[in-house]
């Protein structure tokens, strides 16, 4: 396509513009979408075959990261970009959820939507513009949807909704929300709050949905101006004539299989029954007549998945039964374990009907935290989880290659769903990782993921605002008078239902949600119902999960690290780390401590243990003191002067003690009172204006040998708290007894020969 078109509207109080046939022209279309300096391409290519050996619709969403989008140079050795990031993976998944249900059923032609951001701005994520775009190339081109549909961001500050927020409101909001829609209902939803209520929850959804007419208004003009028509395409259904055959021959044994409760038996069952089915009705009466249904026999297996698929929608609708003999409200049983892995810092186990979740917790140092390299204003994640689904949970062998499109979506979907009940750092100042691991597989693991999330989160001692559950609920829709919600779906019934709608929160409010459709848009009504449905289930979850675990623990794990928090001057910082790093690595090694240090002088200790950590905030606070007029210090003698001592007050601060003020007592010597090593108490008379300490003794009370012998070692305030210890410093030998004692210390260079001086021949 390469006819121009460009249009343009105000949403959400900014300009929305729309323009094709100026790039990517051999694309089957493409739509420049742009929202202020975000710029985004979205091109939608169809292959011109059908691919026959398949029984689903081949879509593929890719969204594709580019960093000189936002002005970086990617980070790591590769400079081209790895993998997607998690980020690029879930913004993909948002496209995809919102068009998938628009094609047309049966359609097996290959279409790939690729959304490429060229310019970013953080006031204007390019998500929700690439979802717009995907929108408006399909509607434009010839390939087969049902569009448009229509796409906003809403935020919530101090209860008061806004539309498509900028970066400075969404820091502040309470709600992400994303809903796209066409112009009777709601498409998608996904959305992470912080304890949001369902009142607020649907008057957003409301906003969101009522804006979006502008959207799809829009796209319609663009339609009017470049839209050409649809391409027809072959669609593979199976025929109602094979789907009658299949029911006469094997319906009564396909409803005694499809009741079976237990899952991997029905499973086992079903699928056995339908391979000797296709089987037995491809056998021909006479051996030598041709098969029945010969080059049919993926539409055969497939007229089998039609009527198990019709025959559980009916049981649902007409009858009241689920397959494992659930009322539609009715929750699987559910059992929760803590401190299950006695090394880990926390451990959870979540275990409803036949799924079960592992989620072990791990705490450590800031600077462990996830460096983000994506198009986001983010830096570094310091609350990260992970999801894992290993093929054994569903009784399957295949090789493991990594997370997929999949696990990588669940992952973040748990994570967003907690990450607003993590502590701040100031409170908690944790990098906190999970890790979730699917241990058996029947339905709705990422909210199991959850669930585990928060065991495991309040074993580990880790202070969350309050406990979070999750929950699916299903769909068997027919009409808007005629359908039924399915609490706590299983895999069959999201299989053979039309909806996932999963919800996450705490016994106040919503936290998460992610919805996906099989139908071409949810009433309101509906959306409305689900909510509450899901309130009290989680609530009822709540309940069974609080009677293993009521809060969080009162302290960390005492495998987990120990973090300190300190504050010094800017202008110290370089006093701590010292010349080349000497002074750091020294009181790492002393302390076997990690430290960090902000440049805003905030510090961060993470020791093995209390007493390592507190030694290190000690040497560092003894670092960054200032000395202080009038402040009496505990100081060590570290050199003998004709005119007095020098004692040092604080690591690496010396001061002057004259010999008047060593003592009441005239001396003339001050070896007479003190020798090198001796602690004395000090108290500071002066700083004069080049710097100087200068200090005295007199007038305070004490011992040398009390003090020599205390074990004080690093100088502190008097009556402050103990420093690190040190070593003593080796006493000057002592002349041989008959000879004669130095009367006095020798200045310095004194003891050099003095130069002489020829005359000039």
């Amino acid at each position: 396509m390469n006819r121009y078109g460009f249009v343009s509207a105000e949403i959400g109080g900014r300009t929305l513009s729309l323009e094709t046939g100026l790039l990517a022209c051999q694309a089957t279309s493409s739509v420049v979408v742009r929202y202020g300096d975000t710029v985004v391409l979205v091109t939608a290519t169809m292959s011109a075959h059908a691919r026959t050996d398949i029984d689903f619709f081949p879509l593929v969403v890719d969204f594709e990261e580019r960093k000189y989008a936002v002005g970086k140079i990617p980070g790591g050795f590769v400079k081209r970009g790895g993998r997607p990031s998690d980020e690029s993976v879930v913004q993909g998944r948002l496209v995809d959820r919102a068009i998938r249900p628009l094609f047309p059923k049966g359609m097996r032609n290959e279409v790939q939507v690729i959304v490429l951001p060229l310019s970013v701005d953080f006031d204007h994520p390019p998500a929700v513009l690439g979802l717009i775009g995907a929108s408006a190339a399909l509607t434009i081109s010839p390939i087969p949807w049902h569009g448009p549909l229509g796409a906003v961001r809403v935020g919530c500050i101090d209860g008061e909704l806004i539309l498509n927020p900028t970066s400075e409101q969404t820091e502040q909001s309470t709600l992400e929300l994303v809903v796209a829609s066409r112009p009777d209902h709601v498409m998608m939803i996904e959305a992470d709050a912080d304890q949001i209520s369902e009142e607020l929850m649907m008057q957003a959804i409301d906003l969101a949905h009522q804006e979006n007419q502008k959207v799809i208004a829009l796209i319609e003009e663009l339609r009017q101006q470049v839209g050409v028509p649809k391409a027809e395409v072959p669609l593979y259904l199976v025929s109602s004539e094979l789907k009658q055959a299949v029911r006469d021959f094997a319906g009564a044994s396909l409803r005694e299989a499809i009741l079976n409760p237990d899952k991997v038996a029905r499973e086992a069952g079903l699928q056995q029954l339908k391979e000797e089915i296709v089987v037995q009705m491809n056998t021909p009466a006479d051996p030598d007549s041709p098969p029945p249904y010969e080059g049919r026999e993926l539409e055969l297996s497939m007229a089998v998945d039609e009527v198990i698929k019709e025959q559980v929608r009916q049981m649902i609708l007409e009858e009241g039964i689920r397959p494992d003999g659930r009322a539609p409200h009715e929750i699987r049983e559910i059992r929760c374990a803590v401190g299950i892995l006695p090394r880990t810092h926390g451990s959870g186990l979540f275990q409803r009907g036949q799924t079960q979740v592992l989620t072990t917790c791990t705490l450590g140092a800031l600077h462990e935290a996830q460096i983000l390299d994506a198009l986001t204003a983010e830096e570094t994640k310091r609350y990260m989880h992970f999801y894992n689904f290993p093929p054994f949970s569903v009784g399957e062998v295949r090789p493991m290659r990594g997370p997929g499109r999949r696990e990588i979506g669940h992952g973040m979907l748990a994570e967003r769903a907690l990450v607003r009940m993590i502590p701040p750092e100031e409170e908690f100042p944790y990098a906190i990782l999970l890790y979730s691991e699917v241990l058996e597989s029947n339905g709705s693991t990422s909210m199991a993921s959850v669930c585990g999330s928060t065991l495991a989160l309040m074993d580990a001692g880790v202070p969350i605002k309050a406990p979070v559950a999750g929950i699916a609920t299903g769909l068997v829709f027919e009409s808007e008078e005629r359908y039924v919600l399915l609490t706590d779906i299983q895999g069959m019934e999201d299989a053979c239902g039309d909806m996932d709608f999963k919800v996450a929160g705490t016994e106040q409010g919503i936290t998460a949600i992610q919805l996906d459709l099989k139908i071409p848009g949810l009433p309101r009504n509906i959306i409305a119902e689900t909510l509450q449905r899901a309130r009290e289930a989680r609530l009822f979850i709540l309940q069974k999960m609080l009677e293993v675990i009521p809060a969080p623990r009162p302290e960390v794990s005492p495998r987990a690290p120990r973090i300190f928090v300190m504050e010094i001057s800017p202008d110290k910082i370089g006093d701590v780390i010292g010349p080349g790093g000497r002074t750091i690595k020294k009181i790492i090694a002393e302390t076997g401590a990690q430290i960090q240090i902000e440049q805003t002088g905030k510090v961060f200790i993470a020791a093995p243990d209390g007493e390592s950590g507190e030694r290190a905030r000690q040497m560092i606070e003894a670092l960054t003191k200032e000395v202080a007029v009038g402040e009496v210090y505990v100081g060590r003698v570290t050199r003998l002067m004709s005119r007095g001592a020098f004692v040092e007050v604080l690591p690496g601060k010396e001061g002057l003690v004259e010999l008047r003020e060593l003592t009441d007592r005239r001396i003339s010597r001050p070896d007479e009172v003190v020798k090198v090593g001796d602690l004395l108490r000090v108290r500071v008379k002066e700083i004069d204006s080049l710097g100087r300490v200068n200090l005295t003794a007199r007038g305070l009370e004490q011992t040398l040998e009390t003090l020599r012998s205390s074990g004080e070692a690093a100088a502190r305030p008097a009556g402050g708290a103990p420093q690190a210890p040190r070593p003593p410093r080796p006493a000057p030998p002592r002349p041989p007894q008959g000879e004669p004692r130095r009367e006095r210390k020798p200045e310095p260079f004194e003891d050099l020969p003095k130069p002489q001086f020829r005359p000039k021949r």
